[in-house]
């Protein structure tokens, strides 16, 4: 998804750090926050702050607010940003990679789940930039400054990222990814059986306007960004059914807003849902076969399989694959069982 962040494909599970904090005193006077905050950060303009304000990011007591709010006394004010306030500071770690091809201009890396891709809130060690860093040397910085990332993909997503090598490849291959020219196949589980056998998803994707860890789908344009999905069925094990997402565009957690968005939330994912029994049965033993399943996948079922673009060098179409996680065909397999033999007509279905 993007060499920047607006375009990155399901990028690492985005949250938003504290920058700044300031506690109105009890003889605070009615003051609009932009000007509030003009007196109180060094170096920032109105503009900047309402630009701010207007990406969710001015929070009062706990909650976004425009712009125009106005202080009151006592009110805790904090400007959050999508990236950690010393995210710089990345620390070479000796930690292995599941390289999967390499070269002088690149790398494909298999990420295990579980595997956080840069440096943020909670995370500032053990990341896949922690192994880059180790493992090479004068990797180039993308536009957030992340040394090698192209795209990245959430820590509980398994799957395919591309790395770059060099100052010319990352320039080559971010192009690719912000023309849509990059082939990106996802494997997911997903709630529900999904009706039709293939279909295309659209609908602009921007933060949850309640719930700021979340994301969500805009479908009258007027918010977000541009998003657009295409899926198609693989299996069906009547409660669950298999899917192939193939990415046209990368937003964050795209595929996993806009699969709820059509009423088929991943499977597991805990951010969205998805670790509720959304079909199936009212059964105590079908409540047990979900409870094992979560056990055997205990993260959002969602797989990067296939990544294709062209060698920014040679200029020749690389493409590669990869089989699904153990815990991913572990979990599919309970499913296939269940749907021959679990399923009857006499069990109450939940709706």
């Amino acid at each position: 998804m993007d060499n920047n962040t607006d375009n990155t494909p399901e990028l690492e599970e985005e949250e938003l750090f504290e920058h700044h904090r300031h506690v109105a005193d009890k003889g605070q006077s009615l003051l609009r926050v932009d000007k509030f905050l003009m007196q109180l950060i060094a170096n920032a303009t109105r503009n900047k702050i309402q630009k701010a304000a207007d990406d969710g990011n001015i929070w009062v007591n706990d909650v976004p607010v425009k712009s125009s709010y106005r202080v009151k006394p006592f009110d805790v004010v904090r400007v959050m940003l999508s990236h950690p306030p010393f995210e710089n500071l990345i620390l070479p770690e000796n930690i292995p990679l599941d390289i999967v091809y390499e070269d002088d201009s690149l790398l494909v890396i298999n990420k295990p789940p579980g595997f956080v891709v840069h440096p943020g809130h909670g995370n500032y060690t053990g990341t896949l930039v922690n192994a880059l860093a180790f493992h090479f040397e004068n990797l180039p910085k993308n536009s957030s400054d992340r040394p090698g990332l192209v795209h990245r993909i959430d820590k509980n997503t398994s799957g395919l990222l591309v790395v770059a090598k060099t100052e010319q490849a990352m320039t080559h291959l971010a192009k690719q990814f912000e023309d849509k020219t990059t082939e990106r196949e996802y494997i997911a589980l997903v709630w529900g059986n999904v009706k039709e056998d293939e279909g295309t998803i659209e609908g602009n994707i921007a933060r949850h306007v309640k719930d700021r860890m979340q994301m969500a789908v805009f479908p009258d344009g007027e918010i977000g960004k541009h998003a657009v999905t295409h899926y198609k069925v693989l299996e069906r094990f009547g409660y669950v059914t298999l899917v192939s997402c193939k990415l046209e565009t990368g937003r964050t957690h795209q595929i996993r807003v806009h699969m709820k968005y059509i009423g088929h939330t991943l499977f597991n994912d805990e951010r969205y849902g998805g670790d509720l029994i959304l079909k199936g049965t009212t059964f105590t033993k079908y409540k047990q076969f979900i409870d094992n399943c979560f056990k055997t996948l205990p993260r959002q079922a969602l797989h990067a399989k296939t990544l294709g673009f062209i060698h920014p060098t040679t200029k020749e179409y690389m493409r590669f694959d990869t089989e699904l996680p153990q815990d991913m065909k572990d979990c599919i397999e309970k499913w296939r069982n269940y749907a021959k033999t679990g399923l009857t007509e006499s069990e109450d279905t939940i709706q």
